[in-house]
């Protein structure tokens, strides 16, 4: 049997098998809406045969968006938007997750094809960002933000709060908390973003702080019964990954201590001046410690998109789930793909009838 495609319980939620399709932003969204591009999107994505599609990043207020074409759930009319979504997912047989952001100093930029850099400041479409600390990312994204008050951190804890309930009431079922990729909350624990001199600033403590408390309130709404995950980005490839990796191993031990249930293993990308080993399954012998030394379930992506390495790093307990996202946007019957090329039988499992009919005849 495969040990891609054997069944994966989490909670109250079993996965048909340990392909996931992971947030991947769209940029299509229009004043935070999901519209008809996302129920196309997530309807392919989802019969193609995963076991759990996820939301893109959606922001938890309009400030926290990426870019003007990101989707957002910080009101119940934006929420509902998403309830066709859901019922599409789940009717393929597959587990509905959502992943709840804020871009912190990364807000406020064009699209990847329209620039990928921050919108001007004499652009109407522009905002004010907030960070930590008044310290602009750099590069492409050279915008300095606000440093953020007290009051500031209560009310955006509060917003992921409320998106989290949201979340829930139209449907999602797997909750994703986006702490990594240099967005606001991996900003907080880097020490390159984060200079504060108060509680949430200095120690290792303090600058995990903000995290912890998120996590602790989105736990007391988000429904025991339902898995509550976090996607994180563990080491920075700065010249200091060692270090880095302890600490953050130690935050993960304290995420599962607050109620997470599984942390998807990612990269920091907090600075520009990095070193990435860029390769296949580079990022799995990373997850495989995180998995051991927190003993918590591990996710990852980045180079897992073949159907032989996704079977390898499941059954070589690196990973619990294989995130794979390009590669369904290639070929959105991925999983299809990977039975067939691991020879499971009768692969059209993961087909609808329409497709299998066809596809298993000729």
């Amino acid at each position: 049997m495969s040990a891609l495609l054997k069944p994966f319980n989490l909670k109250d939620v079993t996965l048909r098998n340990r392909i996931a399709v992971p947030p991947m932003c769209q940029y299509m969204a229009v004043d935070g809406f999901a519209n008809d591009w996302h129920l196309s999107h997530y309807a392919s994505m989802a019969r193609g045969g995963a076991g759990l599609v996820i939301v893109e990043a959606t922001a938890v207020s309009p400030e926290g968006r990426i870019t003007p074409g990101c989707t957002g759930i910080w009101s119940d009319e934006l929420a509902q938007a998403f309830v066709p979504v859901v019922q599409a997912i789940k009717s393929a047989g597959v587990v509905p997750g959502i992943q709840i952001a804020h871009a912190g100093r990364k807000a406020s930029a064009n699209r990847p094809w329209e620039g990928d850099d921050h919108i001007a400041d004499d652009d109407a479409r522009g905002w004010q960002t907030i960070a930590p600390s008044a310290i602009a990312f750099g590069k492409n994204l050279p915008k300095q933000p606000r440093a953020m008050t007290l009051d500031d951190i209560v009310r955006v804890r509060q917003d992921f709060v409320d998106a989290a309930k949201r979340a829930r009431d139209v449907g999602f079922e797997w909750l994703e908390l986006h702490f990594a990729h240099g967005y606001l909350a991996q900003s907080f624990f880097s020490a390159h973003s984060n200079q504060r001199d108060d509680i949430y600033g200095g120690s290792i403590e303090n600058r995990s702080r903000f995290l912890l408390e998120t996590l602790r309130e989105v736990r007391e709404v988000w429904p025991e019964h339902l898995p509550l995950t976090v996607r994180f980005g563990v080491l920075e490839y700065d010249g200091r990954d060692e270090q880095t990796l302890l600490e953050s191993i130690g935050l993960v031990r304290d995420f599962k201590a607050a109620g997470m249930d599984m942390i998807s293993v990612s990269i920091g990308f907090t600075i520009p001046e990095t070193s990435i080993p860029w390769g296949p399954a580079f990022l799995g012998p990373i997850a495989e410690r995180v998995r051991r030394e927190a003993d918590v379930p591990v996710s990852s992506a980045w180079g897992f998109g073949t159907p032989e390495i996704a079977e390898r790093v499941v059954k070589e307990e690196q990973l619990d789930v294989v995130m794979v996202g390009r590669s369904h946007l290639a070929n959105p019957h991925w999983a299809y793909f990977a039975a067939k090329e691991l020879d499971v039988e009768r692969a059209s499992w993961t087909l609808p009838a329409p497709y299998a009919h066809w596809l298993e005849r000729y």
